[in-house]
């Protein structure tokens, strides 16, 4: 059954713009508390980033929660990645996250963990969405949920981050550059780094509610890039709004993306006997990272653009890492879901048993030049059954042959197709991109 309001990942929008209301915050708190509730009065959890809509729908979820009869444990501003460790470990019936991740102030989203700290099942979010659809109604006053501030869920999750690493290593020699997007991350991502040792310079640690992920953090990265610099630090790590992305800039200032991490890590983790299963990465995952791999004998599969994607297939093929480009990193030896303050620190890690740079950690993988171009289209198009846009791929394959790819897909979030190439020549790749898309052009004209 289709769902109405979650997408792959939760539900996200624009704040005061139906579904991201306070009025539906508090039917979906409702909602979720009658999915949830049993005559335990088990708890909840609840946490936000920076963004300033959080204080609203924080209030309106735990209203509705309480009006289902659920107690609620209110854990401020704290990582995406933090609450799904802290609803396993605290045995919640449930986490939720208000967060909309990496985008701007004005949009917003909720999330939820089961409570095994994972994603719910497709079954959990219909039954959601089924009491969504029926009046809101309130237990009786005696069964009323009560809500409470947990304080200490931020000491919780820092010594949960340093523990992914071996208590043995001293980063005391390293300097770090840490941009914290100006989101959830803020009060804990530079005390973890400093506790393990490191020298550590923080940015992007001033949130307002309106300045996360902007001019800062994973999306962001130019000025990371800069402060390492002039700084003179080892190294950068640069997080999202709600730290589950982590992109690195490396000694030179160069950025150290998703893929380029995936394969430190996946050599890394091959060198130590620790490397099971496949790394999983996406339809969108660089061509350079999949011949790296190959070289070390492990393979790569693709899934769908999505964490979750990801993360379903991670489970099907037994694997422990994966992720996106993006920075979406799971290592699920560590922890449950994309993480980027303990995929930072097992690079680090890497870098200290190694005693190498990160720029010479990285150079192990040639990242392919990658062409993205956008066509619009005025309504949906089928790709597969139009033969010469078939005929203009093939034609591309063969031109590539080992050393390229190519990727047309539909956006599923806007009306375009997105037509993607990638080589080892750039020019080659560019040339082939522009062709494909005046091709792409002309059938959505015909």
């Amino acid at each position: 059954m289709a769902r109405k309001y979650f997408g792959t990942d939760g539900i996200r929008g624009k704040v005061g713009e139906p579904p991201i209301t306070a009025d539906f915050l508090l039917k979906l708190g409702w909602a979720a508390g009658k999915v949830f509730a049993n005559d335990n009065h088990d708890f909840v959890l609840v946490g936000k980033d920076t963004r300033i809509s959080g204080y609203m729908f924080e209030s309106a979820l735990e209203a509705g929660l309480t009006a289902a009869g659920v107690d609620t444990r209110l854990l401020g501003p704290m990582p995406t990645p933090a609450i799904a460790y802290l609803t396993r470990t605290l045995r919640a019936k449930a986490g939720i996250v208000i967060s909309a991740s990496h985008n701007p102030y004005y949009d917003n989203g909720i999330k939820f963990f089961s409570v095994h700290g994972t994603k719910l099942s497709d079954d959990i979010e219909q039954q959601i969405e089924g009491y969504l659809d029926l009046p809101m109604t309130t237990v009786d006053s005696a069964r009323l949920g009560k809500a409470k501030r947990l304080s200490d869920a931020p000491g919780r999750y820092i010594e949960f981050c340093k523990a992914s690493v071996p208590t043995r290593l001293d980063f005391g020699s390293m300097k770090i550059v840490v941009d914290c997007a100006n989101g959830a991350t803020y009060h804990v991502a530079p005390p973890v780094f400093s506790e393990v040792g490191a020298d550590v310079i923080a940015m992007a640690v001033e949130p307002n509610g309106l300045n996360i992920n902007r001019d800062c953090g994973a999306t962001n990265p130019a000025n990371l890039a800069a402060a390492v610099l002039a700084h003179q630090a080892d190294v950068g790590v640069a997080l999202d709004g709600d730290g589950d992305r982590l992109i690195m800039v490396d000694h030179k200032g160069e950025i150290v993306d998703g893929d380029e991490i995936i394969f430190i890590l996946a050599k890394a983790k091959l060198a130590a006997g620790q490397m099971r299963g496949p790394v999983v990465g996406t339809l969108m995952s660089n061509l350079g990272m999949e011949h790296g791999l190959r070289q070390l004998g492990i393979p790569l599969l693709r899934a769908k653009v999505g964490d979750r994607y990801v993360l379903e297939m991670l489970q099907e093929h037994e694997g422990i890492l994966g992720g996106e480009g993006s920075g979406h990193i799971i290592c699920l030896d560590k922890t449950t879901t994309g993480d980027g303050i303990i995929a930072a620190l097992l690079v680090l890690a890497e870098m200290q048993m190694t005693g190498k740079s990160l720029h010479e950690l990285k150079s192990g993988m040639k990242k392919y030049p990658q062409v993205l171009i956008n066509v619009k289209m005025a309504e949906k198009m089928t790709l597969e059954h139009n033969q010469p846009i078939k005929a203009a791929v093939e034609s591309a394959e063969q031109a590539l042959g080992d050393a390229g790819r190519v990727l047309l897909r539909a956006s599923g979030t806007e009306p375009l197709i997105r037509v993607m190439v990638e080589g080892r020549n750039l020019e080659q790749v560019a040339c082939i991109a522009k062709h494909l898309s005046n091709a792409v052009r002309q059938e959505i004209a015909s």
